[in-house]
């Protein structure tokens, strides 16, 4: 598996070796002591899930109070989104910046995002399929949305579909009425970067000892 870390801290790439003939494909599509070695820690895996989203269906950027927080590894197992990874950590030197990874069902990439950091998708066809392994568990209270559309982000969203058509953006009303980066950050909504990286120091710690 081939790996490259993304320009912002906490995320990375993952490149499956895909092993094919006349029966199909067969590929490794996660495997965990390699992920823990690359961040650290081990990936406590507490949830599943699954999204099938229409062309131009766009849902995030979502987020979860640290600590916890909840780290994902995210692939598109049918059709293709262009997942974008927002550091929205307050005080990190790429406070406000993205990095973006095309995920589909040719390169079966996977990206992995730490605790503390933002995700958002925008499907590129009907019916792609995304699956998510998640470190903790679904917990609304705890968990939050900065709009995706936020000029000041700076995201260059896809305008055309894999198939070349023109794409409509779609959100739900959650996202579209999510605050702006800026009146997040004035709310007091986003994660501390110190805060989160002495978080991830004593995940560290546990899978040492």
């Amino acid at each position: 598996m081939e790996i490259r870390e993304l320009s912002i801290s906490g995320a990375w790439e993952f490149t499956p070796v895909q092993h094919g003939d006349a029966r199909g494909v067969f590929l490794e599509a996660f495997k965990a002591p390699l992920l823990s070695e690359v961040t650290g820690h081990d990936l406590d895996l507490a949830q599943v899930n699954v999204s099938v989203s229409a062309a131009g269906t766009l849902r995030g950027i979502h987020f979860a109070d640290v600590p916890p927080g909840q780290a994902k590894y995210v692939t598109c197992v049918s059709g293709a989104v262009l997942d974008v990874i927002v550091d929205i950590r307050v005080g990190s030197p790429t406070f406000g910046r993205h990095d973006t990874v095309l995920l589909d069902d040719v390169d079966r990439r996977a990206v992995y995002l730490g605790e503390g950091l933002g995700h958002a998708f925008c499907a590129l066809a009907d019916g792609s399929t995304v699956t998510y392994l998640c470190s903790t568990g679904y917990n609304p209270g705890a968990e939050h949305g900065v709009n995706p559309l936020d000029p000041a982000l700076g995201i260059t969203w896809p305008t055309t579909a894999r198939d070349g058509s023109p794409l409509t953006f779609e959100l739900s009303a959650k996202d579209t009425a999510a605050p702006s980066l800026a009146d997040a950050e004035q709310a007091g909504l986003l994660p501390d970067f110190a805060a989160v990286t002495s978080y991830l120091r004593s995940r560290a710690e546990e899978t040492e000892a």
